[in-house]
């Protein structure tokens, strides 16, 4: 899942209803702070990933191989 911020100024009734409409699709939710990735949450993350990418490009490494 992916995490989009927005800015928005809270006394433009039109920026309010806009998210409002966005937030009822239903294909967003806001977080609330509880649910919010602390920085030690957000590098385990960043870790992670790469350790994936890292075996994925040894794993595929003869396939490339072979078109460079």
């Amino acid at each position: 899942m992916c995490t989009v911020t927005l800015s928005y100024d809270q006394n433009n009734a039109l920026a309010r209803r806009k998210l409002a409409a966005l937030l009822k699709t239903g294909l967003f939710e806001e977080l609330s702070n509880t649910k919010r990735a602390t920085d030690k949450e957000k590098a385990k993350h960043v870790e992670e990933v790469e350790s994936i990418m890292n075996a994925s490009k040894k794993s595929m490494s003869h396939i490339i191989e072979r078109y460079l």
